[in-house]
Protein backbone atom coordinates (compact mmCIF):
# COMPACT_ATOMS: atom_id res chain seq x y z
CA UNK A 1 0.00 0.00 0.00
CA UNK A 2 1.17 3.39 -1.14
CA UNK A 3 1.84 6.13 2.09
CA UNK A 4 -0.81 8.47 3.15
CA UNK A 5 1.22 11.37 1.67
CA UNK A 6 2.26 9.98 -1.32
CA UNK A 7 -1.25 8.64 -2.42
CA UNK A 8 -2.67 11.89 -1.43
CA UNK A 9 0.16 13.91 -3.75
CA UNK A 10 -0.59 11.83 -6.69
CA UNK A 11 -4.71 12.38 -6.55
CA UNK A 12 -6.16 13.31 -9.78
CA UNK A 13 -9.66 13.40 -8.53
CA UNK A 14 -11.67 15.74 -6.45
CA UNK A 15 -13.00 14.61 -2.58
CA UNK A 16 -15.65 16.35 -1.32
CA UNK A 17 -15.91 17.61 2.35
CA UNK A 18 -19.58 17.42 3.29
CA UNK A 19 -19.41 19.05 6.64
CA UNK A 20 -16.46 21.33 7.91
CA UNK A 21 -16.98 21.85 11.13
CA UNK A 22 -14.40 20.65 13.84
CA UNK A 23 -13.78 16.72 12.88
CA UNK A 24 -14.50 17.88 9.40
CA UNK A 25 -12.29 20.58 9.30
CA UNK A 26 -9.32 18.42 11.31
CA UNK A 27 -9.44 16.20 8.79
CA UNK A 28 -9.02 18.94 5.56
CA UNK A 29 -6.34 20.41 7.24
CA UNK A 30 -4.56 17.29 8.03
CA UNK A 31 -5.14 16.27 4.35
CA UNK A 32 -3.85 19.37 2.96
CA UNK A 33 -0.61 19.45 5.60
CA UNK A 34 -0.15 15.84 3.80
CA UNK A 35 0.21 16.73 0.39
CA UNK A 36 -3.16 17.51 -1.03
CA UNK A 37 -3.70 20.03 -3.67
CA UNK A 38 -6.26 22.40 -2.38
CA UNK A 39 -7.55 23.23 -5.77
CA UNK A 40 -8.64 18.85 -5.58
CA UNK A 41 -10.78 19.48 -2.40
CA UNK A 42 -14.72 21.18 -2.44
CA UNK A 43 -16.19 22.29 0.98
CA UNK A 44 -20.14 21.79 1.62
CA UNK A 45 -21.10 23.55 4.43
CA UNK A 46 -22.91 26.70 4.79
CA UNK A 47 -21.70 27.78 7.42
CA UNK A 48 -18.18 27.40 6.65
CA UNK A 49 -15.71 29.03 9.62
CA UNK A 50 -13.42 31.32 9.66
CA UNK A 51 -10.80 29.08 10.07
CA UNK A 52 -11.59 27.53 6.83
CA UNK A 53 -12.78 30.47 4.38
CA UNK A 54 -8.85 31.54 3.81
CA UNK A 55 -8.21 28.48 2.44
CA UNK A 56 -10.54 29.62 -0.79
CA UNK A 57 -7.35 31.81 -1.68
CA UNK A 58 -4.91 28.48 -1.90
CA UNK A 59 -7.55 27.13 -4.05
CA UNK A 60 -10.24 24.99 -1.73
CA UNK A 61 -13.37 25.34 -3.40
CA UNK A 62 -16.18 26.46 -0.91
CA UNK A 63 -19.72 25.43 -1.87
CA UNK A 64 -19.86 25.38 -5.59
CA UNK A 65 -23.04 24.42 -6.86
CA UNK A 66 -23.29 20.32 -7.01
CA UNK A 67 -24.17 20.07 -10.38
CA UNK A 68 -20.56 21.81 -11.28
CA UNK A 69 -18.60 19.06 -9.73
CA UNK A 70 -16.63 16.94 -11.85
CA UNK A 71 -14.55 13.96 -11.42
CA UNK A 72 -15.35 13.38 -8.13
CA UNK A 73 -12.51 10.30 -6.26
CA UNK A 74 -14.39 10.54 -2.62
CA UNK A 75 -17.39 12.16 -1.05
CA UNK A 76 -16.90 12.62 3.23
CA UNK A 77 -19.67 12.64 4.63
CA UNK A 78 -18.89 15.23 8.50
CA UNK A 79 -22.08 16.33 8.57
CA UNK A 80 -24.43 15.66 12.16
CA UNK A 81 -26.10 13.04 11.50
CA UNK A 82 -29.47 14.11 11.89
CA UNK A 83 -28.90 16.69 9.16
CA UNK A 84 -28.05 13.71 6.40
CA UNK A 85 -31.60 12.99 5.65
CA UNK A 86 -31.63 16.08 4.19
CA UNK A 87 -28.33 16.83 2.66
CA UNK A 88 -27.83 13.18 1.72
CA UNK A 89 -30.66 13.28 -1.52
CA UNK A 90 -28.59 16.41 -2.92
CA UNK A 91 -25.29 14.84 -3.24
CA UNK A 92 -26.72 11.43 -4.92
CA UNK A 93 -26.71 13.09 -8.29
CA UNK A 94 -22.14 13.32 -7.99
CA UNK A 95 -21.89 10.10 -5.85
CA UNK A 96 -23.12 7.17 -8.54
CA UNK A 97 -19.97 4.56 -7.87
CA UNK A 98 -17.87 7.31 -6.06
CA UNK A 99 -16.65 6.02 -2.37
CA UNK A 100 -18.12 7.64 0.31
CA UNK A 101 -16.74 7.57 3.81
CA UNK A 102 -19.10 8.61 6.72
CA UNK A 103 -17.62 9.92 9.67
CA UNK A 104 -21.40 9.92 10.65
CA UNK A 105 -22.10 8.42 14.34
CA UNK A 106 -24.80 5.75 14.01
CA UNK A 107 -25.40 5.83 10.58
CA UNK A 108 -25.06 2.48 8.80
CA UNK A 109 -23.72 1.28 6.06
CA UNK A 110 -27.41 0.10 4.63
CA UNK A 111 -28.85 3.91 5.69
CA UNK A 112 -26.07 5.54 3.70
CA UNK A 113 -26.90 3.70 0.22
CA UNK A 114 -30.43 4.14 0.60
CA UNK A 115 -29.91 7.96 0.98
CA UNK A 116 -27.05 8.78 -1.25
CA UNK A 117 -25.68 5.63 -2.90
CA UNK A 118 -22.10 4.76 -3.68
CA UNK A 119 -19.29 2.80 -2.18
CA UNK A 120 -19.33 2.90 1.24
CA UNK A 121 -17.23 3.00 4.28
CA UNK A 122 -17.89 3.76 7.57
CA UNK A 123 -15.12 5.26 9.87
CA UNK A 124 -15.10 6.46 13.54
CA UNK A 125 -12.22 9.06 14.70
CA UNK A 126 -12.03 11.71 17.43
CA UNK A 127 -10.66 14.82 18.14
CA UNK A 128 -7.51 14.54 18.51
CA UNK A 129 -7.84 14.44 14.44
CA UNK A 130 -7.37 17.56 15.24
CA UNK A 131 -3.51 17.30 16.11
CA UNK A 132 -2.44 14.53 13.86
CA UNK A 133 -2.72 12.44 16.98
CA UNK A 134 -6.11 10.46 16.57
CA UNK A 135 -7.03 6.96 15.95
CA UNK A 136 -10.15 6.19 12.99
CA UNK A 137 -11.84 2.71 12.89
CA UNK A 138 -13.16 1.86 9.63
CA UNK A 139 -15.12 -0.50 8.22
CA UNK A 140 -15.60 -1.32 4.14
CA UNK A 141 -18.93 -2.25 2.59
CA UNK A 142 -18.00 -5.22 0.64
CA UNK A 143 -18.46 -3.51 -2.66
CA UNK A 144 -15.54 -0.98 -2.05
CA UNK A 145 -12.71 -1.76 -4.17
CA UNK A 146 -9.05 -2.32 -2.92
CA UNK A 147 -8.13 0.94 -4.31
CA UNK A 148 -10.89 2.45 -2.57
CA UNK A 149 -10.09 1.00 1.11
CA UNK A 150 -6.27 2.27 -0.36
CA UNK A 151 -7.56 5.78 -0.73
CA UNK A 152 -9.76 6.09 2.43
CA UNK A 153 -6.66 4.63 4.56
CA UNK A 154 -4.93 7.62 3.37
CA UNK A 155 -7.28 10.50 4.00
CA UNK A 156 -7.75 9.06 6.95
CA UNK A 157 -4.15 8.53 8.27
CA UNK A 158 -3.40 12.12 7.39
CA UNK A 159 -5.00 12.94 10.84
CA UNK A 160 -3.72 9.60 12.94
CA UNK A 161 -3.69 6.22 13.39
CA UNK A 162 -6.18 3.79 11.59
CA UNK A 163 -7.68 0.31 12.57
CA UNK A 164 -9.96 -1.72 9.99
CA UNK A 165 -12.93 -4.36 11.46
CA UNK A 166 -14.58 -6.45 9.16
CA UNK A 167 -17.92 -6.15 11.68
CA UNK A 168 -19.82 -3.41 11.43
CA UNK A 169 -21.57 -3.81 14.52
CA UNK A 170 -18.28 -3.60 16.45
CA UNK A 171 -18.47 0.74 15.44
CA UNK A 172 -20.95 1.59 18.25
CA UNK A 173 -18.31 0.34 20.83
CA UNK A 174 -15.81 1.77 19.06
CA UNK A 175 -17.72 5.25 19.13
CA UNK A 176 -18.29 4.70 22.59
CA UNK A 177 -14.60 3.84 23.89
CA UNK A 178 -12.70 6.20 20.98
CA UNK A 179 -14.87 8.57 19.45
CA UNK A 180 -16.68 9.60 22.80
CA UNK A 181 -13.11 8.95 24.31
CA UNK A 182 -11.93 11.78 24.78
CA UNK A 183 -14.32 13.45 26.93
CA UNK A 184 -13.63 10.87 29.77
CA UNK A 185 -10.00 11.55 29.89
CA UNK A 186 -10.61 15.44 29.93
CA UNK A 187 -13.55 15.22 32.21
CA UNK A 188 -10.83 13.13 34.94
CA UNK A 189 -8.43 16.15 34.15
CA UNK A 190 -11.38 18.19 35.11
CA UNK A 191 -12.11 16.17 38.50
CA UNK A 192 -8.76 15.85 39.47
CA UNK A 193 -8.36 19.69 39.46
CA UNK A 194 -11.56 19.78 41.47
CA UNK A 195 -10.20 17.24 44.30
CA UNK A 196 -6.87 19.25 44.41
CA UNK A 197 -8.95 22.48 45.38
CA UNK A 198 -10.83 20.39 47.46
CA UNK A 199 -7.60 19.43 49.34
CA UNK A 200 -6.37 22.70 49.20
CA UNK A 201 -4.35 23.37 46.30
CA UNK A 202 -4.98 26.95 44.40
CA UNK A 203 -7.34 26.79 41.49
CA UNK A 204 -4.51 27.61 38.77
CA UNK A 205 -2.09 25.02 39.84
CA UNK A 206 -4.44 22.30 41.06
CA UNK A 207 -5.62 22.54 37.09
CA UNK A 208 -1.90 22.68 35.90
CA UNK A 209 -1.14 19.37 37.46
CA UNK A 210 -4.12 17.81 36.39
CA UNK A 211 -3.27 18.90 32.76
CA UNK A 212 0.45 17.74 32.51
CA UNK A 213 -0.51 14.58 34.80
CA UNK A 214 -2.73 13.66 32.17
CA UNK A 215 -1.56 14.67 28.91
CA UNK A 216 2.02 13.33 30.52
CA UNK A 217 0.95 10.06 31.15
CA UNK A 218 -1.01 9.47 27.92
CA UNK A 219 2.46 10.21 26.21
CA UNK A 220 4.06 7.95 28.58
CA UNK A 221 1.55 5.16 27.60
CA UNK A 222 1.64 5.53 24.11
CA UNK A 223 5.60 5.45 24.15
CA UNK A 224 6.26 2.68 26.38
CA UNK A 225 6.34 -1.30 25.56
CA UNK A 226 4.30 -1.91 29.07
CA UNK A 227 0.55 -2.17 28.93
CA UNK A 228 -1.59 -0.03 30.93
CA UNK A 229 -1.83 -2.05 33.61
CA UNK A 230 1.91 -2.97 33.95
CA UNK A 231 2.37 1.06 34.20
CA UNK A 232 -0.35 1.57 36.80
CA UNK A 233 1.41 -0.73 39.03
CA UNK A 234 5.07 0.66 38.29
CA UNK A 235 3.68 3.83 40.19
CA UNK A 236 1.89 2.13 43.16
CA UNK A 237 4.16 1.32 45.80
CA UNK A 238 2.34 -1.33 48.56
CA UNK A 239 1.03 0.69 51.65
CA UNK A 240 1.81 4.29 49.87
CA UNK A 241 -0.23 7.37 48.74
CA UNK A 242 -1.19 6.03 45.05
CA UNK A 243 -2.38 2.20 46.82
CA UNK A 244 -4.57 4.58 49.19
CA UNK A 245 -6.14 6.33 46.45
CA UNK A 246 -6.69 3.19 43.90
CA UNK A 247 -8.28 1.63 46.94
CA UNK A 248 -11.15 3.85 46.38
CA UNK A 249 -11.15 3.90 42.34
CA UNK A 250 -10.73 0.23 42.38
CA UNK A 251 -13.03 -0.47 44.96
CA UNK A 252 -16.35 -2.49 44.23
CA UNK A 253 -18.15 0.66 42.84
CA UNK A 254 -15.53 2.32 41.90
CA UNK A 255 -14.32 3.10 38.85
CA UNK A 256 -14.39 -0.28 36.70
CA UNK A 257 -17.74 -0.71 36.61
CA UNK A 258 -18.51 2.84 36.53
CA UNK A 259 -16.79 3.52 33.43
CA UNK A 260 -18.50 0.19 31.92
CA UNK A 261 -21.98 1.63 32.89
CA UNK A 262 -20.69 4.89 30.88
CA UNK A 263 -19.20 2.96 27.67
CA UNK A 264 -22.61 0.88 27.16
CA UNK A 265 -24.50 4.13 27.35
CA UNK A 266 -22.82 5.51 24.92
CA UNK A 267 -22.56 2.21 22.83
CA UNK A 268 -26.10 1.98 23.11
CA UNK A 269 -27.15 5.41 22.12
CA UNK A 270 -24.52 4.81 18.95
CA UNK A 271 -27.67 2.00 18.11
CA UNK A 272 -30.92 4.24 18.49
CA UNK A 273 -29.40 7.13 16.27
CA UNK A 274 -29.32 4.10 13.89
CA UNK A 275 -33.08 3.61 13.61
Amino acid sequence: MTTASSALQTLDGHIILAGAGKMGGAMLMGWLAGGLDPSRVVVLDPYVSDEIKPLAAKGVRLNPKVTEITNVSALILAVKPQMFAEVGPTLRAIVGDTLVVSIMAGTTIAGIAKTCGGKIVRAMPNTPAAIGRGITVAVAASDVSQSQRDLTDALLRATGSVEWVANENLIDAVTAVSGSGPAYVFLLAEEMARAGIAAGLPAELAMKLARETVSGSGELLRQSDLDAATLRKNVTSPGGTTAAALSVLMADDGFEPLLTRAIAAATARSKELAK
